[in-house]
């Protein structure tokens, strides 16, 4: 039996899961849950320490001039997609990531002298816990909102596939959240409750837990290869179950 799974990253970031779900043998079904768009923020100010990101987003709609003008200033940031991202983009090299944004945090207060005055370049829907701690520490933070990762409904198409699949990959707590509101709009509650999930992050797998959900992997640490091995394992598991 091939493993269907619902894909709900963004479509810009689609491809390449796609590509390695159906390496290891799944079918991936895609049904993103957001899409992102730039902002067309402006840097007016170059003035900073230090520059921050925590989503490969956060370069990917940053003007020519915007980046040339954040170049040769230390760079540190979550994630090693983000760290790809930077210097696709022309920044970095990034200092070693970190896993996610409180790990982030937590290396900052060692890596950076205070007070120092830091540039976030984040999305507009964030928590805001690592703006928080930064400041806690007595820094400065300018955070620049450069992309959105807006909600979307699911086509007529997309719901069947998503009634179709077998697990789903989440990547963020508020993918999650999306996923199981878009599931009881279309009549899907019961089957998502029953689905397997593959979760980044203990934070992303607690939305599903909170509605019912039992079929829930969570990746060691915050890497995608790390979570297509624990969904791998998981559906060796339900393929053995009479």
């Amino acid at each position: 039996m091939t493993l269907r799974v619902a894909l709900m990253r963004p479509m810009a970031e689609v491809e390449r899961t796609a590509a390695l779900l159906r390496a290891r043998g799944f079918e991936p079904v895609v049904a993103p849950v957001m899409e992102v768009y730039g902002t067309g923020v402006e840097l007016l100010d170059a003035s900073f320490d230090v520059v921050l990101a925590t989503s490969a987003n956060a370069f990917a709609f940053l003007a020519p001039d915007a980046l040339a003008r954040l170049r040769g200033l230390p760079l540190h940031v979550a994630g090693e997609r983000t760290a790809v991202a930077a210097l696709a983009a022309g920044l970095g090299p990034a200092a070693k990531p970190c896993a996610d944004a409180s790990a982030l945090a937590a290396a900052l207060a060692t890596r950076l002298r205070r007070p120092s005055r830091l540039l976030y370049l984040a999305g507009r829907d964030r928590k805001g816990a690592l703006e928080a701690a930064l400041l806690g520490m007595g820094h400065e933070v300018v955070t620049i909102e450069v992309y959105v990762a807006a909600a979307r409904a699911w086509s007529t198409a997309e719901v069947g596939g998503v009634a179709g699949c077998d697990a789903a990959l989440h990547y963020s707590r508020r993918s999650s959240e999306l996923s199981i509101a878009l599931c009881a709009e279309a009549g899907l509650a019961d089957h998502w409750r029953a689905t397997l999930h593959g979760c980044i992050s203990p934070d992303a797998a607690e939305p599903l837990r909170s509605v019912g959900a039992k079929r829930i992997v969570t990746a060691p640490s915050a890497q995608e290869s790390l979570l297509i091995d624990a969904l791998g394992s998981a559906a060796k598991v339900l393929r053995s179950d009479p």
